[in-house]
C-alpha cells in the first residue's frame, strides 16, 4: 500500500471495529444521521414471548462454521466486582464443551420494545458466538442482530434488518415480508453476519429477482456507476454468490492465536478450515484460485418447532444475561499493508464486541436501519419513525488488470472480474470494507477529501484520493466507479514526483494502450501507484495551473524496481517529447515486421512497400516532435508551434500509411499502432494549446 509520499508500507497491524468504544464502531450500527425517532418502552414478558416465538428465525450456517450461537453464561467471571465474560475463556470454553462434536448451549436471546404512541414495535434476536474470523474484522466473542418490525395493530411484519457486520456496509433488509413465514437467516462464514431468505430457495442468497424467485433484499439499487445500477446496496453473501474471500489466522502477541497456553483445546483446526484460509494477503504472489465457494452446513430452529432442523435452540430474553457488564479480549493482530496515515487510527480496534444493552439499536431498532428507502417507508407508516437523511457514500467496482488478447505481447491490458473478494479503506474511517460480489460500498462518509486503499489476498494495494460532496450523493472511486488490482507477480511500482521536483504536481492519471484510463487521482506533489507490467502506459501529470505533461511507461516483466519519473514536468516540451518517444516506439515495432512485396522507391517517403512506408512515416514525426521539444525548451514558441504543425500534418500522413499496410502486419500491431497514433495525436494537440513551453 502506497502512502501519499509513495512509499509502502507493510505493518503487522489491526484491522476492524472497536466494539465498545461508541455506537459509531459497533458491528453493524448504524451511524447514519436522521431525524429522531419516538422512544420505546419494552413490552412485557407474555407480549415479547409471543412474538419472540411467533418470528423466531431458522439459521442457516455455512458447513465450514466452527462458532455458533451459544450461551455466554458458562464463561462468564466476576471481575473488580462486575460480571465479565473474557475472551479466553469463552474460546476456550466453548471448544471444550464441543469436543463431542455437538455445538454447546445452542441458544437465541430476544428482546421486544414498541414505539410510544405507536402500533409500531420490533422483536430482536440476538445471536451470541464465542469468536469471529473475518477477513477484515475478527475480535474476541461476536453478537449478531436481526430486527423484525411488526404492526401490533395488523399483526403483520413490515421489515426484516440482518446485520451485514460493518456500519459502513448496508444491512441486509427485506421490506413487507410474508405475514405467514418465519424468517430465515444465513450467516456468514466465521463472521456470522447474516442476510435473508424470503424465497423458495432456503438455504441460498438471491441478490436480485430471477423469474419467479424473489430477491431476498429490498434495499435501492447502487447510484452513480452505470453497470451497477441494477445491484441492490447491501453486504449480502459474497460466498453465496460465486465469489471468493480469503480468511487469514488471528495472531497474539507475534504467534498464531492457538498457539496460545491459555487455550490448549483450541487448535489449528478449531478455526476456520485451512481450504479457505491464506497465511497473509501479503504472502501470496497472485489471488487464490482454489478457494471454495459456500456450502450449507447445520440449520438451527426455535426448540418449539425444530422439524427436520439439524440443531435446536434455547429461546432466552436478553434480561437474563443484562448482569454481563463486559466482554473482554487483548487486541489480536494480522498481516496487512495499510498507509502511514491511518497507522495510529487503526492501532487499537481488533479487541472484543461490545455489549447488545448498551447499543442505541437495543432500545431503538431503527436506528440500525441502513437502506433509506425502508426507513422512509416506515416513516410514511408512522410518526414514530424519523425521515431519512442523505447519506454520503463512495462506490466502486473491483477489477483485475490482465493482458489483453489482442494486444501485442505484454504490451496491452484489459479488465476482467476478479471472482476473490477484497477490502476497502478510508483513511478517515479504520474500518476495512469488505466488497460483496467485487462491489465496494462504504456509506456515512464525511464530507471532503479521503484516501481510498483496496487490497486483496495476492494482489498489490491500490490507493487514491476521493473527494466527496457533501450532499448525499454517490462518489464514485477509481475511473468511472472501477479499481483494477494487479496481482503482486506481475506488478511494477510506479513513483512520480519526489522530494526534487520543481513543481508541485496535482493529479497524476495512467492510460493502458488498450485498457484505456486505467488510473486517476488527486495528489500533492507526488504520488505513486503499481501498475501491470504487461502494460503500455502514458502518465498524464497536471500542476498547479492544470498544465498538462505526458511520459511513457513500458515495464519490464519481472521487475523488481521501481519505475520512476523523478522530475516530471508539464507544458509543450514535455508534451512533444512523449509524442516523439511513443512514434519512436510505434517506430521500432513497425521495424521489426518481416516486409513484403516490391520495395522500389517509387513514393514521395522513399518506399511502395506499406509496412516501410509506415515505418518512415513514423520516424518523421518523432523527429519533428523532437523538434519541438527542443524549440520549447529554448524558449522558442514560434518554432515550436511550427514544428508541432508539422507533426500534425505528419501524423496524418502515418494514419494514411497505416490503412494501406494493415493487411502487412500482425493484427495486434495493427490494433496497437491505431490507439498510439490516437494518443499522439491528443497530446500533440495539447502541446500546441499549452500556455508554458
Amino acid at each position: 500500500m502506497t502512502d501519499a509520499d509513495g512509499s509502502n508500507v507493510d505493518r503487522r497491524t489491526v484491522l476492524g471495529a472497536l466494539a465498545g468504544v461508541g455506537g459509531a464502531a459497533l458491528a453493524g450500527c448504524s451511524a447514519f444521521e436522521r431525524e429522531s425517532d419516538a422512544e420505546t418502552e419494552q413490552l412485557d414478558d407474555d407480549a415479547a414471548r409471543e412474538l419472540a416465538e411467533r418470528f423466531a428465525p431458522t439459521l442457516y450456517f455455512d458447513s465450514r462454521e466452527p462458532w455458533f450461537p451459544t450461551d455466554p453464561r458458562p464463561y462468564e467471571s466476576e471481575r473488580n466486582g462486575d460480571t465479565v465474560v473474557d475472551g479466553f475463556d469463552a474460546l476456550e470454553g466453548y471448544h471444550a464443551r464441543a469436543s463431542d462434536g455437538e455445538p454447546p448451549n445452542p441458544t437465541v436471546f430476544y428482546h421486544a420494545v414498541a414505539y410510544e404512541d405507536s402500533p409500531l414495535a420490533a422483536v430482536q434476536f440476538w445471536s451470541y458466538s464465542a469468536f469471529d474470523q473475518f477477513t477484515t474484522n475478527f475480535h474476541w466473542h461476536d453478537w449478531e442482530v436481526l430486527h423484525v418490525f411488526v404492526d401490533t395493530e395488523t399483526d403483520e411484519p413490515q421489515l426484516y434488518v440482518a446485520s451485514s457486520h460493518s456500519r459502513t456496509v448496508p444491512n441486509n433488509e427485506f421490506l413487507d415480508p410474508d405475514p405467514d413465514a418465519v424468517p430465515r437467516v444465513l450467516s456468514e462464514l466465521g463472521s456470522h453476519s447474516s442476510t435473508l431468505s424470503v424465497n423458495d430457495v432456503p438455504d441460498r442468497f438471491q441478490r436480485v429477482a430471477v423469474e419467479d424467485l424473489l430477491a431476498d433484499i429490498t434495499n435501492t439499487a447502487i447510484e452513480g456507476i452505470e453497470d451497477l445500477a441494477e445491484i441492490p446496496l447491501a453486504y449480502g453473501l459474497p460466498r453465496d454468490e460465486g465469489s471468493r474471500l480469503p480468511y487469514v489466522v488471528p495472531e497474539y502477541e507475534g504467534a498464531p492465536l492457538y498457539d496460545h497456553e491459555d487455550l490448549p483445546s483450541v487448535s489449528r483446526d478449531s478455526l476456520i478450515d485451512a481450504a479457505v484460509t491464506v497465511r497473509s494477503f501479503d504472502a501470496l504472489t497472485s489471488p487464490p484460485t482454489d478457494l471454495p465457494a459456500r456450502e450449507t452446513g447445520l440449520v438451527f430452529d426455535h426448540r418449539e418447532r425444530a422439524g427436520d432442523a439439524d440443531v435446536a435452540y434455547d429461546l432466552v430474553p436478553t434480561a437474563d444475561i443484562e448482569h454481563i457488564t463486559a466482554f473482554s479480549g487483548p487486541q489480536l493482530r494480522f498481516e496487512f499493508a495499510v498507509p502511514d496515515a491511518i497507522e495510529d487510527a487503526v492501532a487499537g480496534h481488533i479487541t472484543a464486541t461490545g455489549i447488545p444493552w448498551d447499543q442505541p439499536r437495543y432500545e431503538n431498532p431503527a436506528a440500525d436501519i441502513s437502506a433509506p428507502n425502508h426507513r422512509e417507508a416506515l416513516a410514511d407508516r408512522y410518526d414514530a419513525i424519523g425521515d431519512p437523511a442523505p447519506i454520503n457514500t463512495v462506490v466502486s467496482e473491483i477489477t483485475a488488470a490482465v493482458t489483453a488478447d489482442d494486444a501485442p505481447a505484454d504490451e496491452g491490458l484489459t479488465t476482467t472480474a476478479t471472482g476473490v473478494e477484497s477490502v476497502v479503506l478510508l483513511e478517515s474511517d479504520p474500518e476495512a470494507v469488505p466488497t460483496f460480489d467485487g462491489v465496494a460500498v462504504v456509506q456515512d462518509v464525511p464530507a471532503g477529501d479521503h484516501r481510498l486503499t483496496a487490497n486483496g489476498a495476492g494482489t498489490a494495494p491500490h490507493s487514491e484520493r476521493v473527494t466527496v460532496a457533501d450532499d448525499g450523493a454517490t462518489t464514485a472511486a477509481g475511473v468511472d466507479g472501477e479499481i483494477p488490482l494487479v496481482a503482486r507477480e506481475r506488478a511494477t511500482k510506479l513513483e512520480v514526483g519526489g522530494e526534487e521536483s520543481d513543481g508541485e504536481l496535482s493529479r497524476v492519471a495512467l492510460e493502458d494502450d488498450f485498457a484505456g484510463r486505467l488510473y486517476e487521482s488527486s495528489v500533492d506533489g507526488s504520488d505513486a501507484v503499481y501498475v501491470h507490467d504487461g502494460g503500455a502506459y502514458t502518465t498524464e501529470v497536471r500542476d498547479a495551473d492544470d498544465e498538462i505533461g505526458a511520459y511513457r511507461i513500458n515495464p519490464d516483466a519481472g521487475a523488481e524496481e521501481p519505475v520512476r519519473i523523478d522530475r516530471p514536468e508539464t507544458g509543450t516540451a514535455s508534451l512533444a517529447s512523449f509524442v516523439a518517444e511513443i512514434a519512436a516506439e510505434t517506430q521500432a515495432a513497425v521495424a521489426a515486421v518481416e516486409p513484403e512485396g516490391d520495395t522500389d522507391d517509387d513514393d514521395d517517403d522513399g518506399s511502395s512497400n506499406p509496412v516501410t512506408g509506415l515505418e518512415r512515416a513514423l520516424a518523421a514525426v518523432a523527429d519533428a516532435a523532437s523538434r519541438a521539444a527542443e524549440r520549447a525548451r529554448a524558449g522558442d514558441r514560434g518554432n515550436a508551434d511550427e514544428q508541432l504543425e508539422a507533426v500534425r500534418d505528419r501524423l496524418e500522413r502515418v494514419g494514411e500509411r497505416l490503412a494501406a499496410a494493415e493487411e502487412d502486419m500482425p493484427a495486434s500491431l495493427s490494433r496497437a499502432t491505431e490507439k498510439r497514433l490516437e494518443q499522439a495525436d491528443r497530446r500533440a494537440e495539447q502541446a500546441r494549446a499549452s500556455e508554458t513551453l
